[in-house]
């Protein structure tokens, strides 16, 4: 990122930040009007159940596709072809874990956070504790990349060359997150996800029709244009390997980070707890079934983005453009329509930092408020739901805080592993336990400690000692070599070890909660007694 010198030949910054501004003060109209029917602990962390299962879906899709799903997948696409898509693949089988293991149990199971469902039949306390701290270190890792990817990101559109420029942007972002949190709680923050995502795929879909009218809309012609300005290594383009097969280590570290992205996703706190905005299981199932078609038409979009970047703009002139592989998309929508589409582009780039930010800030500052003030410090015995909210709102505060200083420190570094990381700690701490949770009647508090500690802990050990932190080809620290892990990503090492580790824990433990287990069973398939939408 350092070499982010300029901003894309051709832009307008000045447009740029008008269009963005008109986001920002229609986005910051509805967060106020959302806030005024912000009062109860279920309106501020789950909008007061109020939300259909299509507003939901679209929602979801705004929170889940990030900057690095828009501007990194088309970059990797253009420059690696086949082994870039591969994301989008591992990012939209992932819905499938979500859908047929988790959305509809845990709507009927949770209340509002990812220890409510975990907590149910096990020791409250120490259970709370870890889900928040398993929940907190996913949030804050996935917070750090998107606030970092802000500095870059707005170098690489606005043309910020100095080091407190960027400084400064990091904080607007972090400020607006602060504050839409604050004022429009989630009710507030899933509007702001909805326009972002229905902003996203139209300019997706804009583009993507554009460049294929360009090659007759004929997509033979499309990757033909791109292996011919591929140059020597264009047919390479078409065919697996460019990326990641090379060698045996680089296959593995593919593996690895597909399982980390497929199972992942079902182990996000800001995606599980969307779940929680629906009335009913019903909306639940149904949101997952919007977000899976929006986000899997949103990537379809990407192959065309990406592949017609590498035709029209070329790989070189990517790979040698500020940001890399990152500017693809910025450059395809300069080539195509010129600074008032590269405008448009910018906007929506970061009102999806935005969005995604807000989501992540809410999870956060609800599983601290939820899980550790109410029900660890105080032991379930607040004295009204709105010290909670309080709680949760000096949360926010203090982890926008961190997130702004963190981003700055972080903008000049890597930021890729810490995006891998999220993924890889909510798939090793989080997703074994709630599967476990979910299905297997003799879990209990014990596997359920060992099984998020133990995967948390090892996967952020083999991730520091891993090439993506030192002696890699792209490190957060350079000069120095301290890595034994030969994996970039750990999922593939961790993620079987966290469910081992619950399996163990369990059986060495005589704890039996057997008739709790019934109880959750018959909640989680039928609904009776599942926390349900309060009109307000």
């Amino acid at each position: 990122m350092r070499n982010l010198a300029q901003g894309v030949e051709g832009s307008n910054p000045t447009l740029n930040i008008i269009i963005f501004a008109i986001f920002v003060a229609i986005t910051l109209v509805i967060v106020f009007r959302a806030s005024r029917n912000t009062k109860t602990a279920s309106d501020y962390y789950a909008a007061g159940r109020s939300f259909t299962g299509p507003q939901n879906g679209i929602a979801i899709s705004g929170d889940y596709l990030s900057a690095a799903s828009f501007l990194g997948i088309a970059g990797a696409i253009a420059v690696n072809g086949y082994d870039g898509f591969l994301y989008s693949i591992g990012f939209l089988v992932a819905w499938l874990v979500a859908l047929l293991l988790v959305a509809e149990l845990l709507r009927n199971t949770g209340k509002f956070t990812l220890g409510d469902v975990v907590a149910f039949r096990m020791r409250q306390r120490p259970i709370r504790a870890a889900a928040a701290v398993s929940t907190l270190a996913v949030s804050f890792f996935y917070l750090l990349a998107q606030m970092a990817g802000a500095g870059g990101l707005v170098n690489l559109l606005l043309g910020i060359k100095s080091d407190w420029g960027q400084n400064a942007v990091i904080a607007i972002v972090g400020i607006l997150m602060i504050v839409y949190v604050l004022i429009g709680g989630m009710k507030g923050t899933t509007w702001v996800q909805i326009i972002k995502a229905v902003l996203l795929i139209l300019g997706a879909l804009a583009m993507t029709l554009w460049v294929l009218g360009k090659f007759g809309f004929n997509l033979s012609n499309l990757l033909q244009g791109a292996v011919e300005r591929g140059g020597a290594n264009g047919e390479a383009l078409l065919n697996p390997g460019k990326q990641y097969g090379k060698t045996e280590t680089s296959k593995l570290d593919f593996l690895s980070l597909g399982i980390a992205l497929v199972l992942g996703t079902a182990g996000l706190p800001h995606v599980l707890m969307r779940f929680y905005t629906v009335p009913t299981a019903k909306d639940a199932r149904k949101s997952v079934v919007w977000a899976i078609v929006l986000i899997g038409i949103f990537y379809l979009f990407t192959l065309v983005l990406g592949y017609g970047a590498g035709a029209l703009v070329g790989p070189q002139t990517i790979n040698s453009a500020p940001g890399t592989t990152n500017s693809a998309a910025p450059l395809l929508a300069l080539e195509l329509g010129g600074p008032i589409l590269l405008g448009f582009i910018s906007a929506v780039a970061f009102a999806t930092i935005l969005a995604v930010v807000a989501g992540l800030t809410i999870t956060a500052s609800a599983s601290f408020a939820h899980d550790v003030y109410a029900n660890v410090i105080k032991k379930g015995q607040v004295d009204s739901k709105q010290v909670e909210v309080r709680v949760a709102r000096i949360t926010a505060l203090v982890i926008g805080a961190l997130a702004i200083v963190g981003g700055i420190l972080a903008k000049n570094q890597n930021v890729a592993f810490l995006v891998a990381l999220a993924f890889a700690v909510a798939a090793s701490a989080n997703l074994p336990t709630l599967l476990y949770s979910l299905f297997w009647k003799r879990f209990n508090t014990q596997g359920a400690l060992w099984s998020m500690y133990g995967g948390l802990i090892i996967c952020i050990v083999l991730i520091v000692f891993s090439p993506a932190v030192s002696g890699g080809s792209k490190p957060m620290i350079k000069g120095v070599d301290f890595h034994w892990f030969p994996l970039e990503n750990p999922g593939l090492v961790s993620i079987p070890a966290s469910f081992l580790l619950g399996f163990l824990g369990t059986v060495l433990s005589k704890e039996r909660n057997e008739k709790k287990y019934a109880e959750m069973e018959v909640r989680a398939l039928t609904g009776a007694h599942a926390e349900k939408a309060t009109a307000h």
